[in-house]
């Protein structure tokens, strides 16, 4: 087999293979291959090549289910980056893009999003969690984007991000302190500064408590038995059958939270989490910025974005009033993501 790299598989051998035998399914798929005249150098690297062709995700796989690597992403076919302890890596691999197609609808499969030419980007999580981000043609210039964010199969608490210096001591004490006594909590910082696993460390901390969730893709994750994870859903090309993060945060209202968490703040659903935090839910969400200063200004705009008859005169006091706890998360040269700041109210 070339290189190992199975470039056609018979219609038999992905039925065999969709019963639940794809170990069969590769002994066919081999011997076909030799039949036709190919041949076969290691058959055990094309066994392996082909069972991920069968029932995995072909070249990926292997970066997939690397849990030193947290991010993949892929600019065109046959190439493939990743970021692994603190560092960019570049490979090229056997992967065009008819393969890489494929590849991304098995990817989507799970989550039941679609991708064409109608929706030609989509956000997605994976059966493990890790979020899938795909865009394509005309969108992009030329090929298919792919951005894989692999979900940390860890579950970090707070006392696990103090062992591993990204907080100290005091900060430990500071946050525990906050969470005990339900204040309401950003957490800031730039893209890969390790705010949604500093989110999730907070929320391990609940125990006990009704944590009801809201994102646009399914990241957070939390170890508690009363929990509620919701995610937002596309709409059609009209806009028919749409469920944005603004109906999230409205629906947890309803849903008798102790804890309302939002995945990432960025738009008008500021001003429903702002309602929520008013009336007395405590809640926890990220958002990007350069500062915990910066992430209060957001918070005072954000909810513009509503329309309406929102006020500056309404905003200002309303997040004075609820916005206890700023963390400002940020990932340092050298890979590392610590705490740089901890605002609080007065």
């Amino acid at each position: 087999m070339e290189d190992a790299k199975v470039l056609e598989l018979s219609k038999r051998a992905r039925s065999i293979a969709m019963r639940n035998h794809p170990s069969q399914a590769a002994e066919i798929a081999i011997d076909e291959h030799v039949l036709a005249g190919g041949n076969v150098v290691n058959e055990e690297q094309a066994t392996t090549g082909v069972l991920n062709e069968l029932i995995g995700f072909g070249p990926l796989s292997a970066y997939l289910s690397d849990d030193s690597i947290e991010e993949i992403w892929i600019n065109k076919p046959n190439e493939i980056r990743f970021h692994r302890n603190g560092k960019n890596h570049f490979e090229q691999i056997d992967l065009d893009s008819e393969q890489l197609r494929r590849v991304v609808q098995k990817l989507l499969r799970h989550s039941g999003r679609r991708l064409d030419r109608s929706t030609p980007s989509v956000d997605a999580s994976l059966v493990d969690g890790s979020r899938l981000h795909v865009v394509i043609p005309e969108v992009t210039k030329q090929h298919w984007a792919v951005n894989i964010r692999k979900f940390s199969k860890s579950i970090k608490s707070l006392a696990d991000l103090s062992n591993q210096g990204v907080i100290t001591d005091s900060q430990l004490e500071q946050l525990k302190s906050a969470v005990r006594l339900g204040k309401n909590i950003l957490v800031s910082g730039a893209t890969q500064a390790g705010k949604t696993t500093m989110m999730c460390a907070i929320l391990a901390e609940l125990e006990g408590m009704r944590l009801v969730s809201c994102e646009d893709t399914f990241e957070i994750y939390a170890p508690l038995e009363d929990w509620v994870a919701l995610q937002t859903r596309p709409g059609s090309t009209e806009g028919a059958n749409e469920v944005p993060l603004r109906q999230l945060v409205r629906e947890a209202l309803r849903m008798r939270p102790d804890r309302i968490a939002v995945g990432e703040v960025r738009g008008a659903e500021a001003l429903d989490l702002l309602i929520a935090l008013n009336s007395g839910i405590p809640g926890i969400c990220t958002i990007h910025s350069n500062s915990a200063s910066e992430a209060v200004r957001k918070m005072r705009t954000l909810p513009l974005l509503a329309g309406g008859n929102i006020s500056e005169g309404f905003l200002n006091p309303t997040v004075d009033s609820v916005v206890d706890m700023v963390i400002h998360c940020q990932r340092n040269q050298d890979g590392s993501r610590t705490v740089s700041e901890i605002w609080h109210r007065d």
